[in-house]
């Protein structure tokens, strides 16, 4: 199986992935340039891999949570390619991917309880809970969510994996092998594989921006008083 995956849920990843295997990838931490470097990337990925856009087998989008102007870059990029190419488009919670490398990597028990969290500025954690599943190699259940809200709102004693844990270790008990990872274009990948050859239906690409974007459309002129 022969996936792109893209995710700007944070950082602005891409990777191309045949069955378990990274083919080929790219990250760039700037949050202000998504829309400039997704396009170049994959192009110069397939091009390396010497595969063509209408070869894969499906295209992955990221869709967050994550803040409206990057998360929108990334799936407006994904939808564009996919129609163009005429291959299948997937939707995936940026936070499963996390989810999945934690577990896989052996930093939650298995059968366990825990948390992901990103960062959502303002002081704030895109958050969900999951179980980490008792059967090795299988994908961590989303139990709720995901939500919004402070650090010091999320459940207490339950591990956190993802970057809020580096930047609130004082409010959440981190997993420090994890307390500065973001979501990975790979993981998504691989978290779409597994539930495709498992024939689980995947998300759309809406996008869960979960609060409204900081930009406000201009109110009506006051009008001048003598």
């Amino acid at each position: 199986m022969l996936l792109l995956a893209l995710d700007t849920s944070a950082a602005a990843t891409v990777a191309l992935l045949h069955d378990d295997v990274v083919v080929g990838r790219f990250a760039s931490a700037d949050t202000r340039s998504h829309a400039e470097v997704l396009a170049p990337a994959v192009h110069r990925i397939l091009s390396e891999a010497g595969v063509a856009g209408a070869d894969l087998d499906g295209v992955v989008a990221g869709v967050g949570p994550g803040p409206f102007t990057g998360l929108r870059a990334g799936l407006v990029t994904a939808r564009t390619l996919a129609f163009v190419w005429g291959v299948p488009l997937h939707g995936v919670m940026s936070l499963d991917a996390l989810a999945h490398d934690a577990a896989a990597g052996g930093a939650v028990a298995a059968g366990s309880r825990f948390l992901v969290g990103t960062d959502a500025r303002r002081g704030e954690v895109y958050w969900a809970p999951y179980r980490a599943s008792p059967e090795p190699g299988a994908l961590p259940d989303l139990l709720d969510g995901p939500h919004v809200g402070a650090a010091a709102t999320l459940p207490a004693g339950l591990p956190l994996v993802g970057r809020a844990a580096g930047l609130y270790p004082d409010a959440v008990d981190g997993v420090p092998a994890f307390a500065a990872a973001d979501p990975d274009a790979a993981s998504l990948a691989r978290v779409a594989r597994l539930r495709l050859l498992a024939g689980v239906p995947l998300r759309d690409t809406a996008p869960l921006y979960l609060r409204e974007s900081d930009a406000q459309v201009p109110g009506p002129r006051k009008r001048a008083t003598a």
